[in-house]
């Protein structure tokens, strides 16, 4: 059962919801009790609905329930779930963000330490790469059998078995292969390069870097395999054709080394390295002034805001709810628009809302007191929260769908799948 879920889950991670995870993404027992009892209360008060098995009305359930969560995290990646933090989330900036990007992660930068530091890359981080032999696309040079060789990754094996049979081509050997690793999930992405009419398999490795006392991230081998060998020295497969490397760099004029490109620094800044710099031409990234701050979160609500309204903007076509879900946001903005007008924010007619960066950053500069000019934000945030919870507890709301009964006031009991029908999607065709 635990390899079903594990599928599951997979597939509804790959499929419905490829955006990164965040810290909002992990919850304490009590805040799961409370979702729970949530959703209990709503079932029993819910009517009867006819339960749907249409493919694109289970996708556009999730997918809604996805995007509301992506907006939930992205006010709370802004301090909106602490009280007046909102307007006081700082941002990092990076003076060359072609080499080197910076995001501030701290809750609350220390108090009289310098927050900047200068970074000169050496070298970046680089994964593992082996080429196999180009070969012409003509009749497999091996008899038919069952063959199987191993890869190592990080200190675990992992055998591959697969059969050669009568007529089959060099090609058809390597895209085999090529399928068999990708779909395994070992960390390793092949794909077939062509040259000449002849095909190679190339494999590389997702992650990058070298562990301390490791000279390379995977090993292929066909030497102690269960099955038939010589598969590995035939396609060429144990070529290491681009050794990993670490990522070499001096940080304030110490030399650090990093397996990867993408690292934290100081508990308080997510940096990412992009290119090598010039000798003696660091890259300095620090904290934005406040107003310039401000100026990023309110860019990044309302993007967040305009996601999730052209996710759902794009159901309107076959599903109507989808129309009174835009309306109640519509509705939400609505509210604050004098206020977001009169500093540079405008909601256009389909419910979306412009920036206009000069009157937004010039009330900014020219505010005596940031946290009561935009005090406004907060409560549009606090609102934002209030409705994504809502949708991600019972997108189903928000689905077109037919009522069979109201359920008998006082004498109902808890039906256990009604809101959460959309859990029952993700599990459709494997169980």
């Amino acid at each position: 059962m635990s390899v079903v879920l594990n599928t599951v889950y997979n597939n509804y991670l790959s499929t419905y919801t490829p955006k990164s995870l965040t810290r909002y993404d992990m919850h304490k027992k009590s805040e799961l009790r409370a979702v729970y009892n949530s959703i209990v209360k709503l079932n029993k008060d819910a009517p009867w609905y006819l339960p749907t098995t249409n493919k694109a009305i289970q996708n556009y359930a999730v997918d809604i329930k996805e995007n509301a969560r992506g907006l939930y995290n992205t006010i709370a990646q802004l301090g909106g779930l602490e009280q007046d933090g909102l307007l006081s989330k700082k941002s990092a900036f990076s003076s060359n963000e072609d080499i080197v990007t910076a995001s501030f992660i701290g809750d609350k930068p220390p108090v009289n330490e310098t927050m900047e530091y200068a970074l000169e890359v050496r070298s970046l981080a680089s994964p593992q790469e082996n080429m196999g032999l180009f070969m012409d696309n003509e009749a497999v040079q091996l008899p038919p059998d069952t063959y199987s060789f191993d890869i190592s990754v990080n200190d675990m094996n992992y055998e591959f078995q697969f059969a050669i049979g009568e007529d089959e081509t060099n090609r058809d050997i390597q895209a085999r292969l090529m399928r068999l690793i990708n779909n395994s999930g070992i960390g390793i992405k092949a794909s077939l390069l062509e040259s000449d009419g002849r095909t190679a398999l190339r494999m590389v490795s997702e992650s990058s870097g070298l562990a301390l006392g490791k000279s390379e991230i995977f090993h292929i081998s066909d030497n102690r395999t269960s099955k038939t060998s010589g598969t590995v020295d035939y396609f060429g497969l144990d070529y290491v054709s681009r050794t990993p490397s670490n990522a070499r760099f001096l940080l304030d004029g110490q030399e650090r080394i990093a397996a990867s490109n993408h690292f934290t620094l100081s508990k308080l800044f997510d940096v990412e390295l992009k290119g090598v710099t010039a000798p003696d031409e660091p890259v300095h990234i620090g904290l934005k002034a406040d107003s310039d701050s401000l100026t990023d979160n309110v860019t990044r609500l309302v993007g967040g805001y305009n996601t999730f309204m052209q996710a759902a903007s794009s159901y309107l076509e076959f599903q109507s709810r989808s129309g009174t879900l835009i309306k109640e946001m519509k509705g939400i903005a609505s509210l604050y628009s004098s206020s977001m007008e009169a500093m540079g924010l405008n909601m256009t007619q389909n419910g979306m809302l412009q920036i206009q960066p000069d009157v937004l950053k010039e009330t900014a500069d020219h505010s005596e007191d940031i946290t009561d000019t935009f005090s406004y934000l907060k409560d549009f945030s606090n609102s934002l929260l209030r409705k994504s919870r809502q949708i991600s507890l019972n997108p189903m709301d928000y689905v077109d769908k037919t009522m069979v009964a109201y359920k008998n006031p006082g004498h109902n009991f808890v039906n256990p799948y009604d809101t959460s029908a959309y859990t029952g999607m993700m599990f459709n065709s494997y169980c």
